[in-house]
């Protein structure tokens, strides 16, 4: 079949953001898969919906991070009102993340906003994994849909499409992988590969890299509190108010549960050790992960069942008013304490770690924690780009020298990396025929590329 007239890419062709591409079937129905926001980068492309919408039967959301929904405003301002279709649990998340994504960009009007959110809520369509679900297309396009765990955030899922192509008996059957997970993520079951496809549109992030194993980033993460510990320094972790945050809670707590008595002798004071989560809308968030715990993996359940709360121990501290932030950023510019501090954005584009940064990015005792992907043209990835060689980065209009240590672990619910994507496929008991890569740069789409077609592949 040509894809060409399969396909229609929206946004995240050729980048990382923006996710949104669409399915056209052979009656000239279209499916949309994600709306998601520009940023970084490709911040300056215009928000607004430039395509017809009027064929399309519906959309799916892959997962509730932003540059995979946040279009969803623009789109229902086109007349859009076919089925939102998600998992069950992206249907408890995805209100809470547009209504504050659309405060952030749209309006602060609250009667807006929340007749935006019921507007939503009204479409929204939540499918359990593994089923099979018919799409009314409104002709004789035949269409079914099913969505299997994706293992990137809670909720995430990648989708397999069947539709009747003309002049072939078996169904065609497109998938696209959304953003797939690491395996052995916290929280999180793993992915699972499908068993056939004849097109897979596969997410390229890390397509030219390999993580640390979960035991190495663990190791990375503890030596560098035991560091805290010592010098009284702050570690500063840029995050995601959903996904990054929740899995570094949970690891965090499980280090704190292991090494309050172990490390008694070496006087390193486990105990004393504050959280500071300093985001209310990751509040929010980690409080709906714990209301979603049937769908967590077997080890957090286990956790759960012994007592512990990997995503409320005493040791967090919550910060809701900006007053409180804005004390605190004072406070640990005085005072040696040794503390992590978890706040948005992840990307540093704007939100309460600017702040910490602006204060704590000259003291030589600071660690900053990337624990995901910075994207081109963030003041994210110029720290992590040369913050290491002693550089600055500009923030709010100001020069700020970097003279913190800067560190990256990759894996906390980030994008499965190269062999993960190269396995993905490899399991599947039928490989596609052809695969597309989409949201990656182009390093990492051209390297993925090579590898895949060893396989035997045609890759785009």
């Amino acid at each position: 079949m040509d894809i060409e007239t399969l396909l229609i890419h929206h946004g995240a062709r050729d980048s990382v953001t923006g996710s949104c591409h669409e399915l056209k079937l052979p009656g000239g129905d279209g499916l949309l898969i994600d709306c998601g926001q520009f940023q970084g980068q490709d911040a300056n492309t215009p928000q607004e919906i430039d395509f017809p919408t009027d064929h399309l039967c519906g959309i799916v959301i892959t997962h509730v991070h932003i540059d995979h929904c946040g279009r969803l405003p623009y789109l229902l301002a086109t007349g859009f009102d076919k089925p939102i279709y998600c998992s069950e649990a992206s249907a408890k998340l995805l209100p809470t993340v547009l209504r504050d994504a659309v405060k952030l960009s749209i309006t602060r009007d609250k009667r807006l906003i929340e007749q935006f959110v019921d507007r939503i809520e009204s479409l929204l369509q939540p499918l359990p994994y593994n089923h099979w679900q018919p799409i009314n297309t409104g002709t004789d396009d035949y269409l079914e849909i099913r969505l299997q765990p994706a293992g990137h955030i809670l909720g995430s899922a990648y989708v397999e499409c069947r539709f009747q192509n003309p002049g072939r008996k078996a169904p065609y059957k497109v998938i696209f992988s959304g953003d797939l997970g690491a395996p052995y993520a916290p929280i999180l079951p793993s992915p699972k590969s499908p068993y056939s496809a004849e097109l897979l549109i596969l997410e390229s992030t890390y397509g030219d890299r390999n993580h640390d194993g979960r035991k190495e980033r663990v190791n990375k993460l503890q030596a560098m509190i035991e560091k805290a510990l010592e010098n009284r320094g702050v570690i500063l972790i840029p995050a995601f108010s959903i996904g990054r945050t929740q899995e570094l809670l949970y690891e965090i707590e499980e280090l704190i549960y292991r090494n309050r008595r172990r490390f008694a002798a070496r006087n390193l004071p486990w105990e004393e050790l504050e959280i500071i989560l300093d985001s209310p809308l990751a509040s929010q968030f980690t409080k709906l992960y714990r209301e979603l715990q049937p769908y967590w993996d077997a080890e957090a359940k286990q956790k759960l069942r012994r007592g512990r709360k990997p995503l409320a121990f005493e040791q967090i501290t919550t910060i809701d008013h900006h007053r409180d932030h804005l004390h605190t950023v004072d406070y640990l510019k005085r005072k040696a304490r040794p503390c992590i501090v978890i706040a948005a954005s992840g990307m540093c584009t704007g939100g309460r770690i600017v702040n910490y940064l602006q204060a704590l990015l000259g003291d030589p005792r600071t660690d900053v924690l990337f624990s995901g992907y910075q994207a081109a043209g963030t003041p994210g990835r110029t720290i992590q780009t040369y913050g290491p060689q002693g550089g600055y980065v500009m923030l709010d209009g100001k020069k700020v020298d970097i003279k913190a240590r800067i560190h990256t672990l990759s894996g906390y619910s980030a994008h499965a990396d190269q062999k993960d994507l190269v396995n993905f496929i490899k399991n599947m008991r039928k490989r596609p025929q052809h695969v597309r890569l989409v949201h990656g740069e182009p390093d990492a789409k051209i390297a993925l590329q090579h590898k895949l077609e060893q396989l035997g592949i045609t890759v785009d």
